[in-house]
């Protein structure tokens, strides 16, 4: 008993967070073993450090200095926080059969959480409609490529994370990943139902990416005190076969997470001030990209 002890906090690593405290992640023994922190030390991820999370905001707000890559690794936290919530009603609701075990939906939502914004640019959605919409693509499309492509082994080879242990017949598949943090389309009716219920945590009206983001723009930029509660949110969260349902004694926390997005659209994201910074920057942002990196990204 006493030896597992030790060997826990060799498996793992803290990161220390304002918004939620220490986010733990799993780390690797030996030179043989890959785990989250070989996805977080990788270059492709350590990129999102030069780019801020606030494409302009940090101009009139000098506080709201933070970077995609401290976002994203709150994102990663909470969406192993949320799997954690949900997993009883996502097995109820598809079979618990017919779900993966605790350990795998959990490993999955966190690495797609920490990954779904690799593809971004400088200047983050700016890049996409200022230079990569010319190509039709988007940072997402980017993201597909730099997860499959780059990432895939990585992720193949994870088999644990702070919470868990995968089964032993289980492997995380890149392209599970990749369906989670893509934007919905048509289709995807071969795609099993506990997968297609998963991805409300990454596209609709709260996810694991608003909801960080949210906190920390409050929080970096002074806005803190009009935040939202998301332990009420998240508790009155569940699954059914419909998809990801709040009960109704949460729509109070629902309707003040709007209002404190609403919020930071009104005051910060389209601030007159970073609204004129942003038009300024259009008209040289297009021509400056085409001449430093000519082509097709």
């Amino acid at each position: 008993m006493s030896s597992s002890i030790p060997d826990r906090y060799e498996r793992e690593g803290l990161i220390s967070d304002p918004l939620h405290g220490y986010i733990t992640f799993s780390a690797a023994r030996s030179s043989g073993e890959t785990a989250e922190q070989d996805l977080i030390d990788h270059p492709w991820v350590q990129r999102l450090r030069r780019i801020h999370q606030l494409q302009s905001v940090w101009w009139v707000y000098p506080s709201a200095e933070h970077t995609r890559f401290q976002h994203v690794l709150g994102s990663m936290h909470l969406a192993g926080r949320v799997a954690l919530h949900l997993y009883p009603s996502l097995a109820e609701a598809c079979g618990q059969d017919q779900v993966p075990s605790r350990a795998y939906v959990v490993s999955l939502v966190r690495v797609a959480a920490l990954l779904h914004d690799v593809g971004h640019g400088p200047y983050g959605h700016f890049f996409d409609d200022h230079f990569l919409d010319q190509f039709q693509i988007t940072h997402e499309d980017l993201g597909q490529r730099i997860l499959q492509d780059h990432l895939g082994d990585l992720i193949r080879g994870i088999r644990a994370n702070p919470h868990g242990q995968l089964a032993s017949q289980e492997k995380l598949e890149p392209q599970q990943v990749a369906f989670l943090i893509k934007r919905p389309s048509t289709g995807g009716a071969s795609v099993p139902l506990w997968l297609r219920l998963l991805r409300a945590l990454f596209s609709g009206i709260y996810t694991v990416d608003n909801m960080d983001f949210v906190l920390r723009d409050s929080y970096m930029s002074g806005h803190g005190t009009r935040s939202f509660d998301l332990d009420r949110l998240l508790h009155y969260t569940f699954f059914t076969p419909y998809g990801l349902t709040l009960h109704a004694k949460g729509m109070d926390a629902l309707i003040h997470f709007v209002e404190a997005r609403s919020e930071l659209f009104r005051s910060l994201y389209f601030h007159r001030t970073v609204r004129a910074l942003d038009l300024s920057l259009a008209e040289i942002f297009g021509p400056t990209m085409d001449l430093l990196f000519p082509g097709n990204p």
